[in-house]
C-alpha cells in the first residue's frame, strides 16, 4: 500500500479533529475528477483511492492511497485505520463498477450507505436479472455459462456480455450459434468472475438515467438519449442531454427504471441505469449502484440543468439529507467521441480548433499511441462535450469539434495495412457506407494509369452525398487529407494510383487515404534508397 499527503499530517494545512468531515473516493480518474472537487468545495477531507498510482486526479484529493479496487479487504483495512486515527464519515465512487467495494468498506465500518448483498445485486447481472424476475421488472430473458452452451432457451439473437464489468467491454450481439463460442470466450475474459450472461437481444433506442436515491425515494436526475453503432458491438458515440423523448414515452421509461431501482433494493445512494424503449415497452439493460461514468453525471447533466447530482451523491454518503431542490435551467449538453482506424499515432492536428465552441476536450492519446477500432467504450481517442440553450446548437458544436479533431497514423504499419485490405467487411465498418453501383465504379477505376503521381476524380463517391464515422462529407474528408499531407489532389486527372487511394479512402476515411499517401512517400524513399521492393496496398 502506497499512501500520499498533498498536505502534510501534522503541518499547519492538517486535517485536525472535529474541523472537516472526511469522505473516501474510490477512483482518482477522470471520471471521479467531479467528485474530488466538489468534495473539496464542501470543505471535505478527501481520501482518494486507485489501483493506478499515476491516476490523473490524484493531486485533486488532500490524501491519496494506492490500492487495486478490486481488494476490498485492503481498501476496509485502510479505512478502518483511517477511522481509527483521524476520522472517516462517508465512503462513494462515481463512474467505477466498484460500488461493491464501497458498500464493503461502509458496512464494516458501519458507515452510511446501501448493504453489501444491495451492492452485489447492482453489480452482478445474473444476481440483478433474478431480482428482476422476482419483482417483476422487465428485463430481457437470459442464462449464465462460462462456455457456448448448445442450444438456449430463447432465440437468436442474443447478447453476450461478462456477468461483471462495465464499458461495453466483451459485450456484442450473436446472430447464431456459430458467433456464440468467441462471443463467450470473450466475454469470459473480461469477467472478474469467469462467467458471461447471454441474454435475449433487446431492439430500439437507448437511454440513461441517473438518481438519486434517499429513504427509498427516486429522484431522478437526467434522462439521455444514447448514441450506439458498430454491430455486432455496442459503441457508444455519445450521449445528448436531456432526451428528445416525449413525456408520453419517458414516463413508462422512469417507471420502469423506478421499478427496478426497488427491485435491487437500493434505499440510498445513487442510481444509474440503462433502459430500451423496445416494441414490448421500455426494458431495463442494468441498474448500477453509483452515479453515471460516460461523462453524464459530472458533465453534460450539471451543463443542462445547473445541479451538481454529485454533490447529492456525497451528501447521502456521509449521511445527510441530499440538496436535490433548486429549479433547474434547461439547456442541452452533447458528448461525442472520436475514434481512429487501427494503427500508431503520428501526429494530431485540430484540437485548437475543435476547443473553440465547446466546455471540454478529453484527450486519451497521444502520439506515438497504438490505437485500434474501438470494440467496446474505453477504446476511444477522445471525447468532446458542448452546452447551449438550443439542442441544435449543442450538437452541432460538439459534432464540428469531433471532426476538427485529425489523426494521423504512422506509415508504414502492419495493423493499418491489415484494415485498409480488408475493405467491404461487415466490422470493422467501412468509413463510407457505399453502395454497389459505387463499388462498382470502384472497380472500374485504372489502378495504374499515367505517370503523373496525381490521383483520378471519382465523381460517383464525391457526389453521393455519403458522410463517415462522425459525419464528414466527402468533400470535408478530402480537405482533411490535404491537411495532413500537404498532397494536391486535382479535381480531373489521370492518376498513377487512382484506385488504391480510394480503396484507401472508403475503407479508413481521411486517416486512409492521408496513410496511402505517406505509405506511398515512405516507399519511394526507400527505393531510392535500397533494391528491396516493398509492397504497398492496391
Amino acid at each position: 500500500m502506497f499512501v500520499s499527503n498533498n498536505y502534510s499530517k501534522t503541518g499547519p494545512f492538517a486535517r485536525l479533529s472535529g474541523m472537516k468531515k472526511t469522505i473516501m473516493i474510490l477512483g482518482a480518474g477522470v471520471m471521479q475528477g467531479p467528485a474530488l472537487r466538489i468534495a473539496a468545495g464542501m470543505g471535505l477531507w478527501t481520501v482518494a483511492v486507485d489501483g493506478d498510482p499515476d491516476a490523473p486526479c490524484k493531486n485533486l484529493a488532500n490524501q491519496f492511497v494506492h490500492i487495486d479496487l478490486k481488494e476490498k479487504e485492503s481498501i476496509a483495512d485502510f479505512a478502518g485505520e483511517l477511522q481509527s486515527t483521524q476520522g472517516l464519515d462517508g465512503v462513494m465512487t462515481a463512474g467505477t463498477d466498484f460500488s461493491g467495494s464501497v458498500a464493503f468498506v461502509a458496512e464494516k465500518l458501519h458507515l452510511p450507505g446501501i448493504p453489501y448483498e444491495v451492492a452485489l445485486n447492482a453489480s452482478d447481472k445474473s444476481r440483478m436479472r433474478q431480482c428482476f424476475e422476482h419483482a417483476g421488472v422487465p428485463s430481457p430473458h437470459w442464462t449464465v455459462a462460462d462456455s457456448a452452451p448448445e442450444s438456449l432457451p430463447f432465440p437468436y439473437p442474443v447478447v453476450v456480455k461478462p456477468v461483471d464489468n462495465m464499458g461495453a467491454r466483451g459485450c456484442r450481439r450473436v446472430d447464431s450459434y456459430a458467433e456464440l463460442h468467441d462471443a463467450v470466450t470473450d466475454a469470459v475474459h473480461f469477467s472478474r468472475s469467469g462467467r458471461a450472461i447471454i441474454e435475449e437481444y433487446m431492439d430500439g433506442p437507448e437511454f440513461s438515467v441517473d438518481a438519486i436515491v434517499y429513504q427509498g425515494d427516486i429522484h431522478i436526475c437526467g434522462i439521455a438519449d444514447r448514441h450506439i453503432y458498430f454491430e455486432p458491438y455496442f459503441i457508444e458515440m455519445g450521449h445528448t442531454m436531456p432526451t428528445a423523448l416525449s413525456p408520453e414515452y419517458t414516463t413508462p421509461l422512469l417507471e420502469t427504471f423506478k421499478k427496478g431501482v426497488r427491485a435491487l433494493g437500493i434505499g440510498n445512494g445513487a442510481a444509474k441505469g440503462d433502459l430500451k424503449l423496445t416494441a414490448q415497452g421500455p426494458m431495463i439493460g442494468e441498474i448500477a449502484a453509483r452515479l453515471s461514468g460516460g461523462y453524464m453525471s459530472g458533465w453534460t447533466y450539471p451543463y443542462s440543468s445547473g445541479v451538481e447530482v454529485t454533490e447529492a451523491a456525497i451528501q447521502i454518503a456521509l449521511g445527510e439529507n441530499p440538496n436535490i431542490g433548486g429549479s433547474p435551467k434547461k439547456w442541452t449538453s452533447a458528448e461525442r467521441a472520436v475514434i481512429s482506424i487501427p494503427g500508431t499515432v503520428s501526429s494530431i492536428q485540430g484540437i485548437e480548433e475543435a476547443q473553440k465552441n465547446i466546455q471540454n476536450l478529453f484527450m486519451r492519446i497521444k502520439p506515438g499511441d497504438h490505437v485500434r477500432f474501438p470494440e467496446n467504450n474505453v477504446t476511444k481517442c477522445a471525447n468532446v462535450i458542448s452546452a447551449a440553450a438550443s439542442r441544435e446548437e449543442a450538437i452541432s458544436a460538439a459534432e464540428n469539434a469531433v471532426r476538427s479533431i485529425l489523426i494521423r497514423l504512422n506509415a508504414p504499419d502492419p495493423h493499418t495495412e491489415q484494415f485498409l485490405a480488408r475493405i467491404h467487411e461487415a466490422f470493422p465498418p467501412d468509413a463510407f457506407p457505399v453502395t454497389e453501383k459505387i463499388r462498382k465504379a470502384l472497380e472500374a477505376l485504372p489502378e495504374s494509369v499515367g505517370e503523373e503521381e496525381s490521383i483520378v476524380a471519382f465523381p460517383a463517391l464525391s457526389d453521393s452525398g455519403i458522410t463517415d464515422y462522425v459525419g464528414r462529407s466527402v468533400g470535408e474528408s478530402l480537405d482533411a487529407v490535404r491537411s495532413l499531407t500537404g498532397y494536391a489532389l486535382p479535381v480531373q486527372s489521370t492518376g498513377k494510383y487512382s484506385r488504391g487511394f480510394w480503396s484507401a479512402f472508403i475503407r479508413g476515411g481521411y486517416q486512409g487515404a492521408a496513410y496511402f499517401i505517406d505509405r506511398i512517400n515512405y516507399f519511394l524513399e526507400y527505393s531510392a534508397r535500397s533494391t528491396t521492393v516493398l509492397p504497398f496496398i492496391k
